[in-house]
């Protein structure tokens, strides 16, 4: 368990903005402290700090430790309480990346329901449709839609049936006429949705085994999902977009379904982390109750 103490004091140390502060936090001597910082620095073999005798630095390297040394201290502490309390205990914080539509209307408020039944846990949120760098970025999972782009992710599932949808309002198909097969898309204002630098204008349906791509073009196009899924229900145009975003809308006749005998291409949600060792029981609870409530949700 030393080396369980010297993470903690390493982390009061950055925290507290000074040994000494966190040498009085952790009921430490001044000597004792030294020696624990000097020590995981040993083993280390990297400077994790810069101190001097009124100011101290954090390094490079102790910016990119402090974050693992943080999870560490947390997988060992809900172990611990899970060992304790003989059941599974959620502990910790979390930070987590998701989709701006899907997260702000439909996740949101069920995150705080999970935090609600599990008060140990804190959420730091990055709401957005760029793809998250779980690597170099200070993300722990990432909820995003479709085939995860790099095959050494973890990916856990959440709704791996989700599947795209052709949707207008009734107020643009009272204007423009019903879109019943997707060669017509041709002759309608299509809003298309950006992905870094490449606009999502090839759309992929499914009837009876055979697969027909579209090209489609429009007025309007967007890097966030939720304008234009806004942009629809507005009237302004024809989205491509995922069931689970438009399903609100779907019920309370806001948006129609177009082309009903053609399917949408698949477009799974899942639950992404960088390393199985992020898989904590906070990770783990939170994608089955997200997982859980996407499929109640669709019933």
């Amino acid at each position: 368990m030393r080396a369980f103490s010297d993470l903690q004091l390493f982390i009061a140390t950055v925290e507290a903005g000074s040994l000494s502060a966190a040498a009085r936090k952790l009921g430490l001597t001044p000597a004792a402290a030294s020696a624990a910082l000097q020590r995981l620095e040993g083993e280390l073999g990297v400077p994790l700090l810069l101190r001097s005798t009124r100011r101290q630095r954090i390094t490079p390297q102790g910016e990119l430790f402090l974050a693992s040394a943080r999870q560490a201290i947390d997988l060992i502490e809900s172990a611990g309480q899970q060992i304790r309390c003989g059941q599974v205990v959620a502990a910790g914080s979390l930070q987590v990346s998701m989709p701006s539509d899907l997260g702000r209307h439909v996740l949101l408020p069920w995150l705080s329901e999970f935090m609600a039944a599990h008060p140990r846990v804190s959420l730091r949120l990055q709401i957005s449709d760029r793809l998250a760098d779980v690597y170099g970025q200070p993300v722990d999972i990432a909820i995003r839609y479709g085939v995860p782009p790099d095959s050494d992710l973890v990916a856990l599932p959440l709704a791996p049936d989700a599947r795209r949808v052709l949707v207008a309002s009734p107020r643009y198909i009272e204007r423009h006429g019903a879109v019943r097969h997707p060669e017509e898309l041709a002759e309608h204002n299509c809003l298309c949705y950006v992905l870094g630098e490449q606009v999502h204008q090839r759309w992929r349906f499914w009837s009876e085994g055979q697969a027909l791509d579209v090209e489609v073009r429009g007025d309007r196009q967007a890097d966030d999902g939720e304008v234009v899924r806004r942009w629809a229900v507005d009237g302004l145009g024809i989205a491509y977009k995922s069931e689970l975003d438009v399903r609100a809308d779907l019920r309370a006749g806001r948006l129609v379904a177009l082309c009903p005998a053609w399917r949408g291409e698949v477009s799974p949600l899942h639950l992404l982390c960088a390393d199985r060792r992020q898989l904590g029981p906070a990770v783990r609870l939170l994608q089955a109750f997200l997982a859980e409530r996407l499929t109640a949700w669709g019933n």
